[in-house]
């Protein structure tokens, strides 16, 4: 690939990122709105927007599934694999709790019809799976540590995380955060994070 076709491709996949952040910022607030309030917010021109997305609907559809990605991308970057799992809980949970509120309308569509449907639905379920196997790797029993004299051992017992289990599904399952103009973006990180840390 030349360096001519490497600009433009990139040229390009920030063009799309730009409508697409715009018409969340846009679709937040009014739902109904346009292709045309959508490129004046992302100050590219209509014929830019509808070059890129054949309709209104087309733009929703792939709001959801960039949006979707960053879901999974947010749930990686906690490393499940190789994190304690309580550790890898809270990053994910705190992660994937930014991500519907910046992409909160985006998220409500997850459930979006055709390619990009089956890619949500696919992504969706494999970061289900990911977290329920953390949880039962943080539920289960610790080794009990080695004493010098043999002594009698407890049966060691699960452990339970009924409200870390529940925050996270209510984020992974539930319904996105829709932005309003009270949630400004400078205080949303901070106060996922003291949300988060209240369950764990």
């Amino acid at each position: 690939m030349s360096g001519t076709t490497r600009a433009l491709r990139s040229d390009a996949e920030r063009t799309v990122r730009t409508i697409l952040e715009a018409a969340e910022r846009v679709l937040s607030k009014n739902p109904a709105a346009g292709m045309e309030q959508i490129a004046e917010a992302g100050g590219v021109a209509r014929t830019t927007v509808h070059r890129r997305f054949a309709s209104r609907d087309a733009l929703v559809e792939a709001m959801a599934a960039w949006a979707t990605r960053q879901f999974a991308a947010a749930v990686e970057a906690a490393q499940p694999e190789q994190a304690p799992p309580l550790v890898a809980l809270y990053q994910a949970t705190a992660n994937v709790l930014r991500v519907k509120i910046d992409w909160g309308f985006a998220m409500s569509r997850a459930s979006v019809a055709g390619a990009a449907g089956a890619e949500v639905a696919r992504v969706h379920a494999e970061v289900e799976a990911r977290c329920d196997r953390l949880f039962r790797q943080a539920r289960a029993p610790a080794s009990p540590p080695p004493h010098p004299r043999p002594r009698p051992r407890p049966q060691p017992q699960p452990r339970p995380l009924p409200r870390a289990r529940l925050l996270s599904w209510a984020l992974l399952r539930g319904r996105a955060f829709s932005s309003s103009p009270a949630s400004q973006p400078s205080r949303r990180s901070g106060v996922a994070g003291q949300g988060v840390a209240a369950f764990f």
